[in-house]
C-alpha cells in the first residue's frame, strides 16, 4: 500500500504535468518562448525550459513560499523555481542557513538541491514581460495554486515573497468565502504576520529581487529573520501577531 508521502508526491506530479502544458495566456506563452529563443549571451548553450514552471519541495512541508513568477533567465531557463538567477542565490543561501535547503546554491533542476519542510510555488507560472503579470493572467493561474494547497495539507505558514504573492493568498481565501473582514484587514508590510481564517499564518516579506537586495531594502539579516520566524510559527502552530 503506498505511503501518504508517495501519494501526495504522485498527485503533485500529475498536477505539474498538466501545469507545464498550460497555454491559457497567449501573451505569456509568446513571451516565454521568445525569451527561450533569443536567450541571454551567457546562456547561449542552454536549451531554455520556456514553459510554465511547477512548484517543488517537500510534499509534507509546513512552510510554503509563494512568489511572483519565474525570472526570464532564471526559472524560465532552468525549469525550477528561483533557480539560476540573483533572486535564487539570495533565497537559497538563507534557506540553507535556516535548514530548509540542503545546499546554499541552485544552478539547475538536476543539481541535487532538496528542500525540507518547505515548498516553493508562485502566483504566476510563466515569465511575464517586465515582471508584471496582468490581473487576468494571475486569475488564470489561481486554480493551480488552489490545487497545490489542497494537496499540501500540512502547510501552516505561507511566506508571501512580495505584494503579488501576498495578494494571491488573500484572493485564494476570498474565493473560498473565508475573508469576512475583507482584504483591507490584511496590509502588506515586511515582517507582518496574520492568523488567517483557514488556520494558516500569512507571513509577509519583501521579494528577494535585485531591486530590493541591491538597494538594501531587503538585507540578508532581514530575510534570515523571516525564515526563523517561519520555523517558529510552523513548530508552535501560532502567530505572535494578529490583524488590528
Amino acid at each position: 500500500m503506498p505511503s501518504s508521502a508517495s501519494t501526495v508526491k504522485g498527485s503533485l506530479a500529475v498536477l505539474n504535468r498538466e501545469l507545464t502544458a498550460c497555454v491559457r495566456c497567449p501573451r505569456l506563452v509568446a513571451y516565454r518562448e521568445q525569451v527561450g529563443e533569443l536567450k541571454r549571451r551567457a546562456y547561449m548553450d542552454w536549451q531554455y525550459w520556456a514553459r510554465p514552471v511547477p512548484g517543488f519541495g517537500d510534499p509534507h512541508a509546513r512552510v510554503l513560499l509563494l512568489g511572483l513568477a519565474p525570472g526570464a533567465h532564471g526559472s524560465n531557463r532552468t525549469g525550477r523555481m528561483f533557480t539560476g538567477d540573483s533572486s535564487g542565490r539570495f533565497l537559497y543561501d538563507v534557506l540553507h542557513a535556516t535548514g530548509f535547503a540542503s545546499q546554499p546554491t541552485a544552478t539547475d533542476r538536476h543539481d541535487g538541491l532538496r528542500l525540507t519542510d518547505c515548498y516553493i510555488t508562485a502566483a504566476v507560472r510563466c515569465v511575464p514581460p517586465a515582471n508584471k503579470p496582468l490581473p487576468g493572467e494571475i486569475a488564470n493561474c489561481a486554480d493551480f495554486l488552489e490545487r497545490e494547497l489542497a494537496l499540501l495539507r500540512k502547510v501552516h505558514v505561507v511566506v508571501a515573497l512580495g505584494r503579488i504573492g501576498f495578494e494571491a493568498y488573500l484572493n485564494f481565501l476570498k474565493r473560498r468565502n473565508l475573508l469576512e473582514k475583507g482584504k483591507g484587514a490584511y496590509r502588506f508590510s515586511h515582517g507582518a504576520q496574520f492568523e488567517m481564517p483557514d488556520g494558516r499564518v500569512l507571513l509577509a516579506s519583501y521579494h528577494p529581487s535585485n531591486q530590493n537586495t541591491q538597494t538594501g531594502k531587503l538585507t540578508r539579516a532581514m530575510f534570515l529573520e523571516i525564515f526563523r520566524t517561519a520555523q517558529r510559527l510552523a513548530a508552535t502552530g501560532k502567530s505572535s501577531k494578529s490583524p488590528d
